[in-house]
This record gives C-alpha cells, sequence and structure tokens, in this order.
C-alpha cells in the first residue's frame, strides 16, 4: 500500500492545528507512560498501522516495558496494568468508539474514581488527538517509517 498523500506537506495549517492539540495533551500533566498506553491502545482499535509502530518505538524509548506494550491488546486479563491505567483504557476505548458504546455509565463510574474532572477532561483530549492523528494516517496511508518521529 502506497501513501496517497503528503499531508503535513498537503495540509500545513490542519497539521499545525494537531500540533497545538497534541502539545495540550503533552502538557496536561497526565503521566507520560499513561499517555503512550493511549495512544498505543487507540491505534489498535482504529488499526493504524504507522501510529502503532511510531508510538510501540516512542513508549520503549521512554522506558517502558515492551511485555505492556504487546498485552495491551488484551490489558482486560493482563496483570501489568494499574487499576487507574485500565480505567484510563476503559474510558479510551468507549471514547474511541463512542458511535457503538455512547460511553456506558459504568465506565465513567470507573474513570471518576481514578480521575478527578480536569484529568478527565484532558484524558479525553488525549483519546481525542490520537484519534485525530489515526484519521490522517489510515485516510492518507501513512506508512510505518521504522522508528521516524511524526508527531508526539
Amino acid at each position: 500500500m502506497e501513501a496517497r498523500i503528503d499531508y503535513p506537506k498537503a495540509g500545513q495549517a490542519a497539521v499545525k492545528a494537531m500540533y497545538g492539540l497534541q502539545a495540550a495533551v503533552n502538557g496536561s500533566g497526565l503521566e507520560a507512560s499513561l499517555q503512550e498506553l493511549i495512544k498505543l491502545r487507540v491505534s489498535q482499535i482504529n488499526g493504524c498501522a504507522f501510529c502503532i509502530d511510531m508510538h510501540f518505538r516512542e513508549a520503549t524509548a521512554k522506558g517502558e516495558k515492551a511485555e505492556r506494550l504487546y498485552l495491551l491488546d488484551a490489558w482486560r486479563e493482563a496483570p501489568v496494568y494499574t487499576p487507574r491505567e485500565r480505567a484510563a483504557l476503559a474510558w479510551a476505548e468507549a471514547v474511541t468508539l463512542v458511535s457503538q458504546t455512547h460511553v456506558p455509565d459504568d465506565v465513567f463510574a470507573e474513570a471518576r474514581e481514578h480521575f478527578d474532572e480536569t484529568e478527565l477532561v484532558n484524558l479525553t483530549l488525549a483519546v481525542v488527538a490520537i484519534n485525530g492523528w489515526n484519521r490522517f494516517a489510515i485516510g492518507f496511508r501513512a506508512q510505518p517509517t521504522l522508528g521516524a518521529k511524526a508527531h508526539a
């Protein structure tokens, strides 16, 4: 499969806006390790090879254990995630699949046990951001590049 267009070049204003959104997420105070788990899990759900490749590499470069990354698709069964991470992953999945889940009350209640209101808004912004990046990468067929950095 070949890339359809070079979207960062063709849509510089759009990509600049996405970088602004990502900067807000990065500066939100959410743990970097949690942000990486969210980026990778949402990218798995959306089937974004470009982002899965990039975020696996970025997370391991930041010290994340490979086992926590390759078990992420089965996080409910894997004993390597904290209760806060589990609540965040459930929230990220429900928000990503909003047309199917409508973000159930039990998922919200679990998230509220681990995140205050501001953190939950910031967590949602993190989910929105990676979903946006996924849609650019998938829509325009961005190719995995063996560790090249396109966005953070």
